[in-house]
Parts: structure tokens; C-alpha cells; sequence
């Protein structure tokens, strides 16, 4: 007898960062014939909630708002007596807030317990990284998206025997269907033949907006007609129970690009869902973070073949072999990011050849497919030691 496993995985929103949009794919991939996903979440809020509604999944929300409140033991306790009503084997939480809120509730509901860090704790205070560390020993397994986080954290305290890496997964079938050529210029008001240098990703201050702009700088006297594009959604604060957006840093950002003279060269555009339509516009992506995992828009921009400029930071380094398949640079230094945007503008071949050679190693190392049955095999093993195991086949996709 085939008996499906219930499975709640974690997140503290649904907003449109690597993390949120990995944990939405991933569950949306997982063979729903043997395993039953719930969803779970601090703050019901996020635009990934709309594709999750259309498929009819269950969205626990628990309205936590702050750690600093009673009220946060109270929804832990709930969580932990919806784990046992529902019947949840194993609860997969993703990131600080949610390791944090959701896997003493898995334990004291009886699950399986799953802690997903997928960063190198820049984010985070001391008191937080400490708070983490703690936490995760409870959990049964503690999956990371790149080696460099592994190492990292092994050096900072954890077992490393209970840390798995699985790289990010990639829907290749997203990229099949480009948008009309023209589409993102037109959108921006930019002539065709002026190629777009593009950054994707949220706006925050470990991004590297700032060398990217000085970049520009520097890049925009040698190519004219160049445009730079910082692509995607700002930050959110909350105050209380609200969220609000915060656009301070972008306006930040606007004056930076004033001061640098390069303020009608630079575009600030929205992030949008069907970001991999429109990649392909894009003459070099650039990843120019100073802290970083394994990066969404990296691996997204290599699956759209074109040619990606990245700092060595976090798993850039596992996925960009330099001068082979993309362009490594150090952090923090805006002349060597503007050097080698200037070396794939001036060589149109020899960027074509590094976006060719990007497709391949994104296809043949980080597909979506290979990512769910990684995470399946680790389900697998979790559920084998629970009662009825014998009942239960294979996890892994057909």
C-alpha cells in the first residue's frame, strides 16, 4: 500500500527573493501523488502567493509580526497542534525566522524537522547567527545551497554531518519562451540597439548597487549608448502589523547615480514574475553582491544564455568557471566589475560563447528536476525512520 506524507514547508513570506522563489518551485515540482505539501508562513504576504492560490495548496498563516511578544510562544504552540491535527511528518522551514519559529514546533509536534540556510549570515546579528546555531540542533537535517555555506557554517559551530548541500534548482522549460525581441527595451524606453547591462534582484545594501553604479561610471564614456538597469523589488519594513515598502535606499541610489553624471543612463524598473522572458535582453548580467548564497539571478541569467559578471562571493564561484562560462570578480571593487563588463561589450564572440557555455552548465548541474530529487532523497531518509515506513515507496519523481 502506497501511503502519501504530509509535509509543511516553512517560509517567513512570500516575497519575490531567491529564497521565496525556490521554496515555492520546489514544492510546486515535488511528486504530489506521494507527497501532500502544506504551505506555512509568519506573514501571509508576497506576490508568490498568487501562484501558489492557483493551485489550491493549503497556506497555514500564524500572523507573527515580531519574535519580542507572547504572542509568538502562543502561534509556536499552534503550529506545533496543527503539525499533530493535520498529521505532518516533516516540517521544512526555510531561513533565520523561520528555522527559528518552526522547528522547536516541529519536534514538539512531533515531526521530522528540516532547516534550510541559504546564506552566509550577513543578515544576521550575532545574538541571531548564536540563536540559529542553537536552534538548528534540533533539527534532523540542515540543507544549504552551496558548499561555501557549509564550510562556513561548520566554522562557525555546526555538525557538519547533518548538513547536506543542494544547489538551487532551475525550470529550464521557463526559458523556452522568450518574449518578442524588443519587449524589455520598449518597457524602459530604450532604443533596441542600446544593450542593456542588467542587475535582477532585491534592493538592499549587500547587493553591490553602489560598485555596479560607479561601474557604470566608469563604463559609460567607452559605450555611449550603454544602459544599466537595476532591476527589482525594494525592501519591506514592518511597523507593527503593517508592511510597508521602502523605497529610502533606491532614492539613495538615484542620487548616487546623479553625483556619478550617469543618472539618464541608469534605469530603475520593477521586478517582474516572468522575469526569464526578458533575460535574454540583456547584454551582460551583472552580480555584483558583496555577501551572497547561491544566487537565483546568477544561475537564471546562465540559463538564458547570456554572459554574467559575478563577485566571488557565497556559490558564485562553484557555478562560474572565469573566462569559461562567465566572469569573476572580486567584491567591493567597481573598476574590475567595470573592467570586465567592458571585456564582454568589446568581445560581442567571445560573450556569446560564455552565455552558450552557461546554458550548458546550468542544465547540466542545475536543473529543477535534479534539485527535487535531491530534497526527495532527503525526505525519504527522514521518513524511513518513522512508523509506517514500510508502507511508503520511493519519493523520487517519475
Amino acid at each position: 500500500m502506497i501511503r502519501t506524507a504530509k509535509v509543511l514547508k516553512f517560509v517567513a513570506a512570500f516575497g519575490w527573493g531567491g529564497t521565496e522563489r525556490q521554496f515555492v518551485n520546489l514544492a510546486l515540482a515535488l511528486d504530489r501523488s506521494r507527497l501532500e505539501v502544506h504551505f506555512g508562513c509568519l506573514r501571509r504576504f508576497g506576490v508568490m502567493l498568487e501562484e501558489i492560490e492557483r493551485f489550491g495548496i493549503p497556506v497555514h498563516h500564524y500572523d507573527v509580526s515580531t519574535f519580542r511578544s507572547i504572542r509568538a510562544i502562543h502561534a509556536q504552540f499552534q503550529l506545533a497542534r496543527d503539525i499533530r491535527r493535520l498529521g505532518i511528518e516533516i516540517v521544512h522551514a526555510y531561513g533565520y525566522y523561520s528555522n527559528v519559529f518552526a522547528i522547536p514546533a516541529a519536534k514538539l509536534g512531533g515531526a521530522s524537522a528540516i532547516a534550510s540556510i541559504r546564506d552566509m549570515g550577513a543578515y544576521l546579528s550575532p545574538r541571531q547567527r548564536a540563536t540559529q546555531r542553537w536552534i538548528c540542533k534540533f533539527a534532523d537535517r540542515i540543507l544549504v545551497n552551496a558548499a561555501a555555506i557549509r564550510e562556513w557554517l561548520i566554522s562557525d559551530g555546526y555538525d557538519g554531518d547533518r548538513i547536506t548541500v543542494i544547489p538551487n534548482g532551475i525550470d529550464l522549460s521557463r526559458f523556452t519562451q522568450p518574449a518578442p525581441p524588443g519587449t524589455l527595451h520598449a518597457e524602459l524606453g530604450v532604443p533596441f540597439e542600446m544593450p542593456l547591462i542588467g542587475v535582477v534582484g532585491r534592493v538592499n545594501r549587500l547587493k553591490g548597487l553602489e560598485d555596479f553604479l560607479a561601474a557604470a561610471a566608469i563604463v559609460a564614456p567607452r559605450f555611449p549608448s550603454a544602459r544599466f538597469v537595476i532591476m527589482g523589488e525594494p525592501s519591506f519594513i514592518t511597523r507593527g502589523r503593517d508592511i510597508l515598502m521602502d523605497s529610502s535606499y533606491q532614492e539613495e541610489l538615484s542620487a548616487l547615480a546623479a553625483k556619478l553624471g550617469v543618472q539618464d543612463r541608469v534605469v530603475f524598473a520593477v521586478f517582474r514574475p516572468d522575469v526569464e522572458r526578458i533575460l535574454s535582453e540583456f547584454a551582460v548580467s551583472v552580480l555584483p553582491s558583496l555577501s551572497e548564497g547561491l544566487s537565483n539571478t546568477l544561475l537564471e541569467s546562465m540559463a538564458a544564455g547570456i554572459p554574467v559578471v559575478a563577485t566571488r562571493v557565497g556559490g558564485a564561484g562553484e557555478v562560474v568557471e572565469d573566462g569559461e562560462n562567465g566572469l569573476l570578480v572580486s567584491p567591493g571593487d567597481p573598476d574590475a566589475l567595470a573592467t570586465a563588463i567592458c571585456r564582454l561589450l568589446e568581445a560581442p564572440e567571445f560573450a556569446l560563447e560564455l552565455g552558450k557555455a552557461a546554458r550548458r552548465r546550468v542544465t547540466e548541474l542545475y536543473s529543477m528536476r535534479r534539485a527535487v530529487e535531491s530534497t526527495s532523497e532527503v525526505y525519504e531518509a527522514l521518513l524511513k525512520k518513522r512508523p509506517c515506513a514500510a508502507a511508503r515507496t520511493s519519493l523520487n519523481p517519475i
